[in-house]
């Protein structure tokens, strides 16, 4: 049975962006342009109707002309408009209250990390409002190689960005090696999984869980993970299962629908 949320795509439709957005995102993925003819075939809409939206999109500045005026190329004014705002910044205030709401609800610390120079760096944690919790401090450099997060950023990469992403990691401190088939095994699992879940590789008595933020196609932008401590005195609190799911609610929130 549909909801009114279910529907409200299709009620608040807006054909002529839509098809500014269409061009936009076909351009994004052409870094020599197409030609009109090319636009046209590619999207099957109308000659008339993708003339006037180019035109109104180039006199916007966020479609470049060639100087022959026969092909078109995605210009640089969304990349100016992206940067008004720095992109880690806005996904930190967008994933901090949604981690707060984790916290609170599965009585555990979560934290979120992005890759970085070959390795991963902690942007955001929010510590268990229990008395117990394994917290990670701000800004601390995370093994892109042993770890769950590090596993889950490089399951949800293209066969290319990981290449460049283990051929950018160095070595930190305490790195369990791992052989190239048994990292290719491990990550397969998680794909198939979809998350990784089991015991810490740095600390004992920890679970580690990581869920990946995805962008449209599928890749990780960044990787939740909640060390998971299991109380065994009388307090009763979410167990795995319950934490599994909420944190796979949390990251599906924060990522970035197709």
């Amino acid at each position: 049975m549909s909801t009114e949320n279910d529907a409200a795509p299709d009620r608040y439709r807006a054909p002529a962006l839509d098809k500014g957005l269409d061009i936009l995102e076909l351009l994004a993925e052409q870094p020599l342009g197409l030609t009109r003819a090319e636009i046209v075939k590619a999207m099957g809409r109308s000659q008339s109707e993708i003339y006037r939206m180019l035109e109104r999109l180039v006199a916007r500045h966020y479609v470049t002309r060639s100087p022959e005026g026969d092909r078109y190329a995605l210009g640089l004014k969304l990349f100016v408009l992206a940067h008004r705002h720095p992109p880690l910044d806005r996904l930190v205030a967008r994933a901090q209250p949604a981690m707060d709401a984790f916290a609170k609800a599965a009585e555990q610390s979560c934290h979120l990390v992005v890759y970085d120079r070959g390795n991963l760096t902690v942007v955001a944690q929010v510590a268990s409002p229990n008395n117990w919790g394994l917290s990670i401090r701000l800004g601390v450099r995370v093994n892109l190689v042993d770890t769950a997060s590090g596993h889950v950023m490089l399951a949800f990469q293209s066969d290319q960005r990981r290449s460049e992403m283990l051929a950018e990691h160095e070595v930190l401190e305490g790195e369990v090696p791992l052989s190239t088939g048994e990292l290719a095994a491990v990550l397969a699992k998680v794909r198939a999984q979809g998350h990784w879940e089991g015991d810490s590789q740095q600390v004992f008595g920890v679970s580690d869980v990581s869920m990946p933020l995805l962008d449209p196609y599928g890749h990780a932008l960044a990787v939740l993970t909640c060390p998971f401590i299991r109380r065994i005195d009388r307090h009763v609190g979410p167990d795995a299962a319950a934490v599994r799911a909420l944190l796979a609610q949390t990251a599906q929130g924060l990522s970035i629908g197709g």
